[in-house]
């Protein structure tokens, strides 16, 4: 939906003040800039080290630190360039992508690397109004071998192909 003017906001399916220009550039830096900011305060009570000798808190505040730096710049830019408003908000899509997540480090252990990752890809492409279940069953097979390829034979991780579930 494209933004359009009307007195102090602009109308969308959001409204937002008029010197903000670009409201997905707006909110997507406010919500790196608190991930961020959060990052490097939890950090702050582990020790931080140095470059060569890192400590625990080193590489959360590093990062944490250049993610704030991106939303800041996000949200400046936001107020400069003009943008469209921020649309729908897909609670369904959402809730299936992070079940997908959850479900496969619940799958992992018991499971294995195989049925975890063909529920993770198969219920990650349910989330799309353009699912289908060929395409989406030849993906899952192709990223569970090349999974297993990766992790288990090239990299000899000690993840389960088929878990215990399924006897082995």
């Amino acid at each position: 939906m494209r933004a359009r003017r009307d007195g102090p906001t602009i109308q969308g399916d959001w409204k937002v003040p008029t010197f903000i220009r670009h409201p997905k550039d707006f909110w997507t830096g406010i919500i790196f800039l608190f991930f961020g900011l959060a990052a490097v305060f939890i950090g702050q009570d582990y020790q931080m080290g140095t470059a060569g000798r890192m400590g625990p808190a080193y590489f959360p505040t590093i990062l944490g630190s250049l993610l704030a730096v991106i939303g800041l710049i996000a949200v400046v830019r936001s107020l400069m360039r003009p943008g469209d408003a921020v649309g729908k908000f897909h609670i369904k899509e959402i809730v299936l992508i992070l079940s997908a997540v959850v479900l496969f480090g619940l799958l992992m252990r018991g499971a294995g690397l195989v049925p975890a990752v063909l529920v993770l890809v198969l219920l990650s492409a349910y989330a799309s109004p353009k699912f289908t279940w060929a395409p989406s069953v030849a993906i899952a097979l192709g990223l569970a071998g090349f999974s297993v390829l990766v992790f288990v034979k090239l990299l000899g991780l000690p993840m389960p192909i088929l878990g215990p579930w399924f006897g082995f």
